[in-house]
C-alpha cells in the first residue's frame, strides 16, 4: 500500500566501484521519480565464507562482517550489485514477507526467480520473465552532474585546447591485460592524432592498471597538453566526460564504455591484451546504438542518441513497485 513517506532505497555491494556505482546510479535514478532516501550499504564476509557460492552460505546474516550494518526495517527497494550480495539479496523477499522489491543488477548466475527484478547487461544473455536487458551496466552519469563537475573544474579543463580527448584506462581482469608492450602501442595511437589535431588529453587511471603500463601511458602522454589524474585529490571523472570532445575507453570494462556513451559524445574502444566473447557481444552492442566504434588512430566525429539505460531501467523499478503495492 503506497504512503505519502519518502522511498528507502537501499544500493548494496562489497564496495568495490564496478558493484558500488551500478547500485548507486540506479537507486539514485529511482530517487528522481519519487521521494526516496538512498542509503548505500557496504557489506563484507567473516573469514573465508565470502569466497563460497551463495548456496554454501546458509546463515547469511550471521556470517556477515562487523560495519556491514545489514538488518530490519527493510528497505522498500533493495538494489544489489556484485556475487558477494546474492546470500543476502535471495532471501530478502523472505525476510522483509514480500515488502522489499528485490533488485539485483549484472547476471547473477543463477536462477532469477528469488529476484523481483534482475537488470542485466544485454551481453550477458541472461534470461526470465522479470529480467530487463540493458546496453552495458547501470551508472551515476547524468546531464546535471556532468555540468555540475564541469563547473567544479573549470579552471583546470576550460584552458584546454581543442579538441579534448578524455582516455580511460583499466587494466587486469579475467579476461583482459595491459602489457607495457601494448601500453606503449596505445600511447603513440594515443598521441599522434592529438598532436595533428592540436589538441589535448584528460587521463585517469583505473585501480586495476599494471604499475608499468600506467607509468608508460603517464610519460608519454604527459609532453601533449592536458591532465592526468594521479589519484589524488577530488576525482576529475565526470568533468573529464563533460569537457571531452572524444572519449577513449580501454575495452576491459562494460561501466567505463557505457558511462561515456551517456554523454553522445563519439567513444572509441582501445584494444588490449587478451579476449573476451562477452565483451565483444558489449561493444558490437554499443556499435549498433551508434554509440561506439574501435579505436584505429584517428579521431572523428559521429552522432548518435546518447544511452539512457539507466533511466529505462529506474522506470522499469517503479512501474514493478507500483504494480506491488497494488497487490
Amino acid at each position: 500500500m503506497a504512503t505519502d513517506r519518502p522511498l528507502v532505497i537501499w544500493a548494496v555491494s562489497d564496495g568495490k566501484a564496478g558493484n558500488a556505482m551500478p547500485a548507486l546510479g540506479l537507486a539514485e535514478a529511482v530517487a528522481r521519480r519519487r521521494p526516496a532516501r538512498v542509503e548505500v550499504k557496504t557489506i563484507g564476509w567473516k573469514g573465508r565464507i565470502g569466497r563460497l557460492p551463495w548456496f554454501l552460505n546458509p546463515l547469511p546474516l550471521k556470517a556477515l562482517s562487523p560495519g556491514s550494518d545489514i538488518a530490519p526495517p527493510w528497505p522498500d527497494i533493495w538494489i544489489a550489485t556484485g556475487r558477494a550480495t546474492l546470500p543476502l539479496s535471495i532471501r530478502l523477499r523472505g525476510w522483509s514477507k514480500g515488502k522489499t522489491l528485490v533488485v539485483q543488477t549484472q547476471d547473477p548466475r543463477m536462477p532469477t526467480s528469488p529476484f523481483d527484478l534482475v537488470v542485466a547487461p544485454r551481453h550477458d544473455r541472461t534470461q526470465g520473465d522479470n529480467v530487463l536487458s540493458i546496453t552495458g551496466s547501470p551508472h551515476r552519469v547524468t546531464p546535471e552532474r556532468l555540468a555540475a563537475d564541469a563547473e567544479r573544474f573549470k579552471a583546470t579543463i576550460e584552458p584546454l585546447p581543442h579538441p579534448r580527448v578524455a582516455v580511460l584506462i583499466g587494466g587486469t581482469s579475467k579476461a583482459h591485460d595491459l602489457s607495457p608492450q601494448r601500453a606503449a602501442e596505445m600511447a603513440h595511437q594515443i598521441e599522434l592524432p592529438v598532436v595533428q589535431e592540436g589538441g589535448s588529453v584528460m587521463v585517469t587511471f583505473s585501480r586495476r592498471t599494471p604499475d608499468a603500463a600506467r607509468d608508460i601511458l603517464a610519460a608519454r602522454l604527459k609532453t601533449l597538453p592536458g591532465v592526468i589524474w594521479d589519484g589524488t585529490g577530488d576525482n576529475p571523472y565526470f568533468a573529464f566526460l563533460a569537457g571531452a570532445d572524444f572519449i577513449l575507453a580501454t575495452e576491459d570494462s562494460a561501466n567505463m564504455a557505457t558511462e561515456a556513451a551517456s554523454t553522445g559524445k563519439p567513444v572509441f574502444i582501445l584494444k588490449m591484451d587478451g579476449e573476451s566473447p562477452k565483451f565483444r557481444r558489449f561493444h558490437e552492442d554499443l556499435e549498433r546504438r551508434g554509440a561506439a566504434r574501435p579505436y584505429g588512430g584517428t579521431l572523428h566525429r559521429w552522432s548518435y542518441e546518447p544511452l539512457a539505460e539507466t533511466e529505462r531501467a529506474a522506470d522499469e523499478i517503479v512501474r514493478r513497485l507500483d504494480a506491488k503495492r497494488k497487490t
